[in-house]
This record gives structure tokens, C-alpha cells and sequence, in this order.
């Protein structure tokens, strides 16, 4: 394991030993004990006592941030004729067919969501192998697939973001940036929050969320207790 840096130590040293903070506690003394000087990403992992080898137990959805990530997503738009000038003009990053997949196909995944029209996902789909390990490929139950092209682009750059639970039974979700404030992320962790306790299969039994964990990119994670879900903005 490779030693942590002197600031991460110092970090760790201000998280009290075995406990689990409220949402609001956890957020905020995770953006507090940053040990970057760099405006860091905020993330919340949450283990899930789900087997995502099981089709009824897979947790997969949307939500919207009201604060979004903090970064504008790129998008890109598999589309043609007139959607492909809404894309275009909902503010797509790349908006392309044929040679869109053929880029992608020589290994280019500069991007962070995808999107395409219906017509053309028997064409997108010989791109599984490439967005599928990357959680990119487009999927109407996420939205991505849909002749509404420019209200799926605008939804997305409006902190619109997809989710899938790993091998490992575990959600990660950005929740913002170190430059908001804390209201801010514990808002955006309760919204992620209520979609997860939404979409609890349930086939899932015994305890769903098994532990929450709020950190910086580079910082030492925050317990926060998974149960608190109407008086998170409180403490």
C-alpha cells in the first residue's frame, strides 16, 4: 500500500475514530480537511447489499443534481438531419453518425455521456465493447436513448447523471466541488440519496444501504450514517 502523504495524515487525524457522522457533519468536514489546494472533486460511495450478478438485484438509474458536479460534462449526440442540428444547438460537444462510431472505434472516449436517437442504436451498439465497460453507452432506461436529443444533452450539462452499481456492490456518485458550500453538497448527496433508497430492488434483502462514505478526491473518507435521509440539510 503506498504511503499517504503528511496533508492526507493530517486529514485523517480530524475524522474521529469510529464515528459515523449525519450527512450534513460528513460533508461538510470532508470539504473542510481537503488535503488539496486544487478546487477537488466530492464524492459519496455507497455499499449496497445488493449481488448485481443477479438481473433482479441491479441498481442502475438517473438523477439530478440541483447544485450539478461542478464540471460541465461532455457530450456527444450519435444523430442525423434535423436532430443532429438540435443537439447542436442544446450545446452537444461532438453530434455525429457513421463517422462519430468510427472515431470512437479507433479509440477515442474524450467524453462523459453519450447520447442517440432510436434509429441509430443498431449502429451504435457495435461500439458495446468500447462505452459499455465505461459506463457510456446509451440506454433508454436512462434517458440517452431518445428521439428528444436536445432536452437529453440540456438535462446532462444541467447535472444529469447516470449510475450503475459495480462487481462490488458499490454506487459512486460526484456530489460537487470543494468551492460549494456545504448546503450545497448535502443537498446534492440527499437527492442522490432518495434516487438509491428509490430504486432498492426487491429482490434486495436485509440491509440495503450498508455503509456511506464521503470523501475528496485525494482526501481520507467521512462515514455518514445511511439512514438519515429527511434531516440531512439539519445535521
Amino acid at each position: 500500500m503506498a504511503k499517504r502523504s503528511k496533508a492526507y495524515q493530517a486529514a485523517a487525524e480530524k475524522i474521529e475514530a469510529g464515528k459515523v457522522y449525519s450527512p450534513a457533519e460528513g460533508v461538510a468536514l470532508a470539504k473542510e480537511i481537503n488535503p488539496s489546494k486544487t478546487d477537488a472533486t466530492v464524492e459519496v460511495a455507497f455499499r449496497l447489499g445488493v449481488d448485481p450478478r443477479k438481473a433482479d438485484q441491479m441498481v442502475r438509474g438517473t438523477v439530478i443534481l440541483p447544485h450539478g458536479t461542478g464540471k460541465t460534462a461532455r457530450v456527444v449526440v450519435f444523430a442525423t438531419g434535423d436532430k443532429a442540428a438540435a443537439a447542436e444547438a442544446a450545446g452537444a460537444d461532438v453530434v455525429g453518425s457513421d463517422d462519430l462510431i468510427e472515431r470512437i472505434q479507433g479509440g477515442w472516449t474524450d467524453f462523459d455521456a453519450a447520447v442517440a436517437t432510436p434509429e441509430l442504436m443498431g449502429k451504435v451498439g457495435r461500439l458495446g465493447k468500447i462505452l459499455g465497460p465505461r459506463n457510456l453507452m446509451p440506454n433508454p432506461k436512462t434517458g440517452t436513448v431518445t428521439p428528444d436529443v436536445a432536452k437529453a444533452v440540456n438535462e446532462i450539462k444541467g447535472g444529469k447523471i447516470d449510475f450503475r452499481v459495480d462487481k462490488h456492490s458499490n454506487l459512486h456518485f460526484i456530489i460537487g466541488k470543494t468551492s460549494f458550500d456545504a448546503r450545497q453538497l448535502a443537498e446534492n448527496y440527499a437527492a442522490a440519496l432518495d434516487e438509491v433508497l428509490r430504486l432498492k430492488p426487491s429482490a434486495s434483502k436485509g440491509r440495503y444501504i450498508q455503509k456511506a462514505t464521503v470523501a475528496t478526491t485525494f482526501g481520507p473518507g467521512v462515514q455518514v450514517d445511511p439512514n438519515a435521509t429527511k434531516v440531512i440539510i439539519e445535521g
